[in-house]
């Protein structure tokens, strides 16, 4: 399997599973995060500011970026400090900072299942740039693969979950006491194309940067981090007045913004040695983490079609990798 078919190539069995369960962790964070903002509302509101929760993630991965370096898990380059090679991360910073934030505001116009699936768009977006940007073509049967997660998606919105309100037995519990039901706004439609288009150009450039710097992925990050922490501060002080940086943050709120520093940090190192591509199979695969997830807290209800879609995705992966 090679870097650009999103593997490593000349891993030994210890470093590949380390691997499979990186990108394990990662779709389970993926496909929780929509389910948990939802437990984060109160009375069908997101009680903190949305740019808070940005803050405070890229907060929490510059720290962690810095304490990698401090204690010496990864090494700091011999000579100068390379601050020139810090420049472009600003690019990438502008663009994650402009799509973190589009990821929270979408969920004023949609319920969080149909974010997930309608998201999958950036399948499209994220290899139409990859082939133009690093000039890879992508052969029929990956280009099949890619279609087929695409079909997924498609099979899924068409009705891999059901509105209980009319099949669940029974009182609901306290946690889904109020069962939110599949919806999306013609605008919500708009800011999801934005939000896609974003998604695919800011992952292969970033993609493109870490591996044309020979630098440590930790020093990437602190230098994509530092661009982001303060872009976003500016986006929150700029906000206008508000709940305070903390206000409305609850465990659920906590745990979405360490959920998403930590996913932030896995997905650097699949840019670094792995490739845009796997980021989108790791999206896709956590469309079944969200299902579950917003089946088990939600009370939204499987059907015949998300098994079918789950289905059209392992295949797709085995169209994909299968040849590798």
């Amino acid at each position: 399997m090679s870097v650009e078919d999103g593997g490593i190539p000349g891993l030994g069995r210890p470093r590949q599973a380390r691997w499979t369960l990186m990108l394990l962790l990662s779709t389970a964070m993926y496909g929780a995060h929509a389910p948990l903002l939802a437990l984060c509302h109160v009375d069908g509101q997101v009680p903190f500011r949305p740019s808070s929760a940005v803050l405070l993630t890229e907060l929490t991965k510059l720290l962690l970026c810095a304490f990698s370096l401090l204690v010496g898990w990864q090494t700091w380059p011999q000579g100068a400090p390379p601050w020139r090679q810090a420049a472009p991360f600003a690019l990438s910073a502008l663009l994650y900072g402009a799509n973190n934030n589009l990821v929270i505001y979408l969920q004023r116009y949609m319920d969080p299942s149909t974010y997930q699936v309608l998201s999958n768009l950036k399948i499209g977006s994220t290899a139409l740039f990859y082939c133009l940007c690093l000039r890879h073509r992508l052969s029929t049967r990956q280009g099949l693969g890619l279609l087929l997660l695409m079909a997924a998606g498609a099979c899924y919105a068409a009705g891999g979950l059901q509105d209980p309100r009319n099949t669940f037995p029974g009182p609901l519990p306290a946690v889904a006491a109020s069962p939110m039901s599949l919806h999306i706004t013609p605008l919500g439609l708009l800011l999801l194309i934005l939000y896609c288009l974003i998604s695919g150009l800011s992952s292969v450039y970033t993609e493109l940067l870490m591996k044309r710097q020979r630098l440590p992925l930790a020093l990437q990050n602190l230098f994509l981090y530092t661009f982001g922490v303060l872009l976003n501060l500016g986006l929150h002080a700029g906000g206008g007045p508000g709940p305070g940086l903390l206000e409305g943050f609850s465990g659920w709120a906590a745990l979405v913004v360490l959920s998403q520093a930590l996913n932030g940090l896995l997905m650097s190192a699949v840019m670094k040695h792995g490739s845009s591509i796997t980021r989108l199979f790791v999206v896709s695969c956590s469309l079944v983490v969200n299902a579950v997830l917003s089946a088990a807290l939600l009370q939204l209800q499987l059907t015949g079609t998300f098994f079918l879609a789950t289905l059209l995705i392992g295949l797709a992966v085995r169209l994909y990798y299968g040849g590798c």
